[in-house]
């Protein structure tokens, strides 16, 4: 029996390791959820597993809001409620009594706004 040295090369290239799909993840959904993956995928022109692929490359999943910047938060709305309080003391008394509690109030809600930009 010959052997043949030069075979024919046609056919698919061989793919490289970054490039096969080796992973396999299974997914449960609710009903709603699995009938809107596929809606959506139709309505792309694509496959299900090629629109998940796409959504993990260029999807944004924001962070959950930690511990700090919810006191920063309650902090924000318990200025509101001080700043409502001064507008109606202005209000009965007269904008003058009330301008230096107005610039006080003022600093703290910049510091709390910094510390916010700061921590997020």
């Amino acid at each position: 029996m010959k052997t043949i040295k030069n075979r024919n090369k046609n056919g698919r290239p061989v793919k490289g390791l970054s490039e096969k799909k080796a992973y396999k993840v299974t997914v449960k959904m609710a009903t709603e959820e699995f009938y809107t993956l596929k809606a959506k995928a139709k309505e792309a022109g694509i496959n299900r597993c090629e629109f998940i692929r796409c959504c993990i490359r260029s999807g944004v999943v924001r962070q959950r809001i930690t511990p700090d910047l919810m006191t920063h938060i309650r902090q924000l709305c318990g200025m509101a409620n001080n700043v409502n309080q001064i507008a109606r003391t202005a209000n009965a008394t007269g904008y003058f009594d009330v301008h230096q509690r107005c610039l006080e109030m003022n600093e703290r809600i910049g510091k709390v706004i910094k510390q916010i930009d700061n921590d997020g």
